[in-house]
């Protein structure tokens, strides 16, 4: 996430998006509720900035949604259920939209009812005191804050929150933090503190200082001007210093949030009730309408949307955080206007990529006819054609700032089918007809059929294709180690906020290569590495836009270690008796502390 003020997009237009839930970071962009005819063909337009609260924005409870009533069950169909409850491994958007029902974090990223987005103190009386230039972070906890449990939540456990992100069993979430106090990147960042705090050993008060037990001071060596929204990124919501059970905490974890878990069946369902210890009045963000979510898992699109088309029994009380429609259905409901009138629509800043393993696939012209062969048009129609996306000429979202619209380096914009005969040249230049792929994709259906056309096209250029299947729920852990023993995986990565540097550092820094890291193409290069480092120095974003995108490009051009296909969209289809359905920017998805039952 970018800048102490970020522009944001609002979009005007029809998303349908077929997108599943396996879609990497917190933060996705969109527009509001259903679409006029008028509006199907416009796309991102820029709104204002999202600026940071001060106490008096901080202050709960929540602004009522106009009709809301209190009370009921939403009943949510999702695809996949969450394999991670512990925060600090949370890095997925369908585990993190369960997580900000039951977590909560010193910040978050609130939608008002204007439409505007405020970066608003949650647990904190605000969204942050800073000093230095940039360098020094002050928070002070508000009063009447528990976890479930009813113990208080004080400036230990936040100490706890952050120093147990250094330990090695916590492989999966976001590391900005711990590399901005650390000063170093990838595994390095753990020598500041190996086993966490287990080991009795703490971050020392230069770093992160809690003075008493409402007071947090964050110190870095660097200026960090979005530090409030990495904190509101659920991978840093609050962990109970008293309750951690380490590993264990990831199936069972202490909460924060206005919801507790009653029941979790990994797999089929999750029930979250009432936390009683939660407070709405210290909490500016979430209205927490509902009695209770019966969340249900193993949904196909195909399956979620047919129940939410029915609109009946409980599927009138029904939505989902992530499953789109699916592509069969999705022209039945824009050309029903009483269907149309259950969607809300918008743009993600997810870009789906093809990543090129360069450890494996180290010659540039093998890598180079994987880009050419690659048919944009098979992966999108996967996910509902046109309507579910647009063609990606680079990995730069057109919802961030530095979005180049024509950027095109292998002519795939315009010609989406693939170059199959450039790639067989590129081939036999190589000496390397034949070659051998191992390509790993997941058992989702879009996935299995977008699977289907790249490799059909590979082998056409003359490629041998290798395909294995992984579950999605362990796709990205799977993917996430070094030695995968893969060539080329499908990879979604959307901006955490709206900066290039939550997008190309994450994935192409070499110095953050190590299992459970986000660089998959295994990109090491001390050029880039060297550029990302002086980037991360500009202070102007209109510059740093810039200089991202120009470095994303270099990149890509230079040594092909992806292959972009298209940039997400998401509709979300709801029953009718859900209430206060609306399209969160900064979630990509329903705002699901928005949401009420309609009373009979």
């Amino acid at each position: 996430m970018s800048t102490t003020a970020r522009p944001r997009a609002r979009i005007a237009g029809v998303a349908l998006a077929m997108t599943g839930a396996l879609v990497l970071s917190a933060c996705s962009s969109g527009g509001g509720g259903g679409p006029t005819s008028e509006e199907e063909s416009a796309g991102p337009e820029t709104s204002a900035a999202i600026s940071f609260g001060d106490a008096e924005a901080s202050t709960g409870p929540a602004e009522e949604v106009p009709d809301a009533t209190p009370g009921g069950t939403i009943n949510v169909l999702q695809e996949t259920s969450p394999d991670h409850l512990d925060p600090a491994q949370i890095y997925v958007a369908h585990e993190s939209n369960i997580a900000r029902l039951i977590h909560r974090g010193l910040t978050y990223v609130r939608l008002d009812n204007d439409g505007d987005y405020t970066v608003v103190g949650d647990l904190a009386t605000d969204s942050g005191t800073v000093t230095d230039g940039g360098r020094t972070w002050t928070y002070t906890l508000k009063d009447d804050i528990y976890f479930n449990d009813g113990t208080p939540i004080t400036s230990a456990d936040i100490r706890h929150t952050i120093e147990r992100t250094f330990a090695p069993f916590i492989t999966q979430g976001p590391s900005y933090i711990q590399q901005w106090l650390a000063g170093a990147d990838a595994a390095d960042y753990r020598e500041l503190l190996p086993d966490g705090p287990y080991e009795g050993d703490h971050l020392p008060d230069s770093l992160l200082e809690t003075p008493d037990e409402r007071t947090i001071i964050f110190r870095f060596a660097e200026p960090q001007n979005d530090l409030p929204y990495a904190l509101s990124i659920p991978g840093y919501a609050v962990v109970s210093a008293e309750g951690d059970t380490q590993q264990a905490y990831d199936q069972d974890p202490v909460t924060s949030g206005p919801y507790e878990i009653e029941d979790f069946r990994p797999g089929r369902s999750m029930t979250l009730v009432r936390n009683e210890y939660w407070q709405p009045e210290t909490d500016p963000a979430r209205n927490a309408y509902p009695d209770s979510y019966e969340i249900s898992f193993g949904h196909s699109l195909e399956d979620s949307t047919a129940r939410l088309m029915a609109d009946n029994g409980e599927n009138q009380y029904a939505t989902s955080f992530n499953n789109g429609l699916d592509a069969g259905n999705g022209p039945t409901v824009m050309e029903d206007p009483e269907l149309r009138e259950r969607l809300i629509d918008g743009y993600q800043p997810y870009v789906g990529t093809l990543a090129i393993n360069l450890d494996r696939v180290t010659d540039l012209r093998v890598r180079q006819a994987i880009a050419y062969a690659v048919p944009l048009n098979g992966v999108l129609n996967a996910y509902g054609g046109s309507i579910g996306g647009q063609y990606a000429g680079g990995n730069i979202s057109p919802l961030l700032p530095g979005y180049e619209e024509d950027y095109d380096p292998w002519g795939k914009l315009a010609n989406p089918q693939g170059d199959v005969e450039r790639a067989r040249e590129l081939l036999e230049e190589a000496d390397a007809v034949g070659y051998e792929l191992n390509y790993i994709h997941h058992t989702a259906p879009q996935d299995q059929q977008a699977a289907v056309a790249v490799a059909d096209a590979l082998e056409s250029a003359g490629f041998e294709v290798n395909r294995t299947e992984v579950p999605p729920e362990t796709y990205y852990d799977t993917i996430g180690v070094v030695d995968n023993g893969a060539d080329i995986y499908r990879n979604s990565w959307g901006a955490d906020w709206l900066s290039g540097a939550t997008v190309i550092p994450p994935q192409f820094d070499g110095r953050q290569i190590a299992d459970g890291g986000s660089n998959y193409s295994h990109l090491n290069d001390e050029h880039v590495n060297e550029e990302i480092d002086r980037i991360r120095a500009i202070t102007d974003p209109a510059q740093a836009a810039e200089e991202w995108t120009a470095l994303s490009q270099y990149i890509q051009e230079e040594f092909v270690p992806f292959v972009p296909t298209f940039y997400y969209r998401q509709t979300i289809l709801h029953g009718s008796r859900i209430g206060g359905a609306t399209f969160n920017d900064d979630l990509g998805t329903i705002d699901m502390q928005r949401l009420y039952v309609i009373q009979d």
